[in-house]
């Protein structure tokens, strides 16, 4: 799955902090998508905006972000943990198509399965997008962020280890589990729906005990 651009590119899409506007508030690239998309349930009554589609190398959209709360800046972990009643209470919802292996649609390869790692990967990474290490030059943060980003691989490559937690929440109002972490970062978590696609979220400011998430009706409501 080709994720690493376009979580590198959400990072790197900041600048002083600030977002910078790009095509990633377009509701047509979702629209496209052939599986159905996931966010917060209808108790969240606060802010829904869209963020990015992941693509794959033949054009089709595997992976896709909504947000919801306070749209995020990038701001440094000290930051974070120095001041809890921030304005930015956010939490992110990724969907990952859950395929198998298959061949790509030139017929010269195979394009790599999905997985509920997949969707731990793809979340701990977007979080990391809206992290900036305490006095840290802006010239090193692409190293920062590239380091960050293979541990947020490992992470994710072991669901099972002592780094994550179980958490149940609603989905579409019925229990599932869910791999959880926490970090000085926010919080990070991940797992599977009977709708053929894997979920993961990432979030600062709210709390991820509270939260619900059903299939998206109106994919448009979120483009604000």
């Amino acid at each position: 799955m080709e994720t690493t651009s376009s979580a590198v590119a959400q990072a790197s899409a900041t600048e002083d902090g600030q977002q910078v506007p790009s095509a990633r508030r377009t509701v047509d690239g979702y629209l496209r998508a052939p599986f159905p998309w996931y966010g917060l349930d209808e108790a969240f009554t606060g802010p829904r905006w869209l963020m990015q589609v992941g693509l794959a190398a033949d054009g089709a959209v595997e992976h896709g972000s909504v947000g919801h709360g306070d749209e995020p800046s990038v701001r440094s972990e000290f930051a974070a943990g120095a001041d809890q009643d921030v304005k930015e209470k956010f939490a992110v919802v990724v969907t990952v198509a859950a395929n198998p292996v298959r061949r790509s649609a030139d017929g010269t390869g195979l394009l790599e399965a999905t997985s509920v790692s997949s969707a731990a990967w793809l979340a701990g990474v977007g979080l990391l997008s809206f992290t900036w290490p305490g006095q840290m030059d802006h010239t090193l943060r692409d190293d920062w962020l590239e380091q960050q980003t293979e541990t947020a691989w490992v992470l994710a490559d072991d669901l099972e280890g002592a780094d994550w937690s179980t958490l149940s929440l609603p989905v579409d109002g019925a229990p599932t589990p869910f791999h959880y972490r926490e970090s000085e970062f926010g919080w990070v978590l991940a797992g599977s729906t009977q709708a053929g696609v894997h979920v993961g979220a990432y979030g600062r400011g709210m709390s991820a005990y509270g939260l619900g998430f059903s299939v998206i009706k109106d994919i448009a409501a979120y483009d604000a």
